[in-house]
């Protein structure tokens, strides 16, 4: 068994991890993630990414756990789109306009350790015009990511700037990943 687990269902993450040579196990939580009323960005994705990490912990039993949170955040909260309808109004909000996206990440270890830093980017979408959304829509890459576009994918033709981790607006700011895993002397290059 690896000693690491990441709790999550994000393929993205996963495909960082195995980027950087890291040996893990997947295993998706499932837990409430409805933002309560007035809860700022920060907070919430501290909350659902140690929340996850808590669950995790309770009902797997490995050395170190890693939960990872990311919502798109321009005037309230952008979801994943429920439907194609969702999607296009979610990319119409965004286009030629700058919205954020906030990350965090957890870790905690088998000795009652835990961490959770938060990554907060910048993102300036191009002006799209109805057609351009339609055509993105088509390719179903908006409809399972917040904020209905991937930058990591075809959505990344419609950003014309970041200020900030390029990581974070994918889900999984490896930057702060690797701050922990340091801080709780979790040793990951190998």
């Amino acid at each position: 068994m690896n000693e690491i687990l990441l709790a999550s269902a994000s393929p993205r993450r996963a495909e960082i991890l195995k980027i950087l040579g890291i040996e893990f196990t997947i295993k998706a939580v499932d837990i409430d993630e409805t933002p309560f009323e007035r809860e700022t960005p920060n907070a919430y994705v501290k909350r659902i990414s140690e929340t996850k990490n808590l669950k995790a912990r309770e009902i797997y039993n490995f050395p170190v756990i890693i939960t990872a949170d990311t919502v798109v955040y321009k005037n309230g909260f952008l979801q994943k789109p429920r439907n194609k309808n969702e999607a296009f109004l979610m990319l119409k909000k965004l286009s030629g306009d700058s919205h954020y996206v906030y990350s965090a990440v957890t870790i905690s270890t088998s000795k009652g350790k835990k961490e959770t830093e938060i990554s907060k980017t910048k993102v300036i979408f191009h002006k799209l015009t109805d057609d351009e959304i339609k055509w993105y829509i088509k390719t179903g890459e908006p409809l399972d990511k917040a904020g209905a576009y991937g930058i990591q994918g075809k959505g990344s033709i419609f950003i014309k700037s970041i200020e900030g981790s390029y990581h974070n607006v994918v889900g999984f700011p490896v930057d702060l990943f690797y701050k922990i895993a340091k801080k709780l002397n979790i040793k990951i290059l190998k």
